[in-house]
């Protein structure tokens, strides 16, 4: 991977791709916390009307009992309705596909969308589920022992990090 992503320049090239999809008056929602973070500067770029939405996947997961819950769990924000809407999803890193599947699960139990367009700022193209971007800033290629994370929200920045250090200093 290159060690310097221009993730301004990246976030203008999704909202070129995203207004060349040409839906008709989108919402936006942003997967908490760096898929908000990208999110407010889609929407901004984008002038939509509705404010941004948030979701908190973490009730979702599939991996839930394995992981635990996180002691701050934050709840979802959809100050809109998502009913035959068409609904720009964000997330930061799309890999597994797992992340997005719950944000669907959520995003289905507030209603029944028209449309869901995903936007992920990075795309490790690596999946579990039969889950695609539509609108990608960047793919990138790590090796197995790594993982990729969005530090924010100001200013925003890319770390690679070595997993096996990781479980060594959690374990220390």
């Amino acid at each position: 991977m290159s060690s310097h992503i221009h993730i301004e320049r990246l976030i203008m090239n999704m909202i070129d791709s995203l207004v060349e999809l040409s839906l008709d008056a989108p919402v936006m929602i942003g997967i908490m916390t760096g898929g908000v973070w990208v999110a407010h500067k889609l929407h901004i770029g984008l002038q939509i009307d509705e404010p941004l939405g948030e979701i908190n996947i973490n009730f979702y997961r599939d991996d839930f009992t394995r992981i635990g819950l996180h002691p701050l769990v934050t709840p979802s924000n959809l100050p809109f309705s998502v009913d035959d809407r068409n609904v720009i999803l964000v997330d930061d890193v799309l890999h597994t596909g797992r992340t997005i599947r719950a944000a669907l699960n959520e995003i289905f139990d507030f209603g029944r969308p028209r449309s869901v367009t995903l936007a992920a700022l990075i795309d490790r193209e690596t999946r579990e589920l039969p889950i695609r971007a539509d609108v990608i800033g960047q793919v990138v290629e790590l090796a197995a022992n790594q993982q990729i994370k969005l530090v924010g929200p100001e200013p925003l920045r890319l770390e690679v990090q070595d997993i096996n250090k990781l479980a060594n200093n959690v374990n220390d």
